[in-house]
């Protein structure tokens, strides 16, 4: 078992990016595949509280179950977000990565640095090419 773990959505490009930096620091972390496998009630209470954000925080606004839900309703309770988030793990924005270190939503991919026990091994560039780590395995500032 890894002591890195990742809330993962291969269709993701996000996702696929902090996969990516995860394993160019020498780990092959626990993936799991969220919309397969959503979390428990309990185990997202504990990702939310890990993360220091609220409900509304973690959700996805640009996913259809959003509008059909209208869950930007600022009446809504966090228990409310959560049982949305629970019915339709779609809802939940992703990656979530949780090392030593700590959790944290990873949006963008980089934010995954903050929270890696080891350095980058190599050079890492995004998906769309954009440079994030040089060759000696420090993250480029932007």
């Amino acid at each position: 078992m890894s002591a890195i773990t990742i809330y993962h959505n291969p269709a993701c490009g996000t996702s696929r990016n902090t996969l990516e930096m995860i394993r160019n620091s020498g780990v092959e972390p626990d993936i799991i595949l969220y919309l397969e496998t959503p979390p428990s009630r309990e185990q997202l209470l504990t990702l939310i509280a890990a993360m220091a954000i609220t409900p509304r925080a973690l959700l996805r606004s640009n996913v259809e179950p959003f509008a059909r839900l209208a869950l930007d309703n600022p009446a809504l309770t966090d228990d409310q977000l959560i049982d949305a988030m629970l019915a339709e793990p779609i809802l939940i924005n992703r990656p979530i990565v949780v090392t030593p270190l700590g959790t944290r939503l990873c949006r963008p991919s980089e934010e995954v640095l903050a929270i890696l026990p080891n350095r980058q091994q190599a050079a890492f560039s995004k998906e769309d090419g954009e440079a994030v780590v040089d060759q000696q395995g420090n993250k480029l500032v932007k």
